[in-house]
């Protein structure tokens, strides 16, 4: 694996990490919901969601970057080595997997390791773990 140094961008990434970070902050403020990203859309599928209000501003407010980076033309370059299936696939598996750990990456670590929550810190670590292994058999045994 390779680094390509000239593509990082620390300045946006920072920025990135502060608007997760404010986005927990004020849900959690204003809610008193930790933020979790497959439980919040997860919930809007369910039946008798009374609060599906704030799901909707949320997930269109995730929905409106990408609009916003185009508008403003700084748009990246992405390239996927995928089919269509297997990004299908992947989604099912990963949406799978957030149920039966309870939680996402966003969920566990960003608002469960920043709360130090031992479950969040051993759903974090499989969660890495899994990926580690998922691209090693991907790139390596298969």
């Amino acid at each position: 694996m390779t680094i390509d140094w000239s593509a990082f961008t620390p300045i946006t990434a920072l920025a990135g990490g502060l608007l997760i970070g404010l986005a927990a902050i004020i849900l959690v403020l204003f809610n008193g919901r930790i933020l979790g990203v497959s439980g919040i859309v997860g919930s809007l599928f369910g039946l008798g969601t009374h609060d599906a209000g704030w799901r909707i501003a949320f997930i269109a407010g995730m929905l409106s970057v990408p609009v916003v980076s185009l508008m403003t033309g700084n748009v990246p370059q992405v390239h996927i080595d995928a089919g269509w299936g297997t990004l299908i696939l992947a989604g099912l598996l990963v949406g799978i997997g957030t149920r039966y750990g309870a939680g996402c990456t966003s969920g566990h670590g960003v608002c469960g390791l920043s709360r130090l929550s031992w479950r969040s810190v051993v759903a974090t670590v499989l969660f890495i773990a899994a990926g580690a292994a998922t691209v090693f058999v991907i790139r390596h045994l298969i």
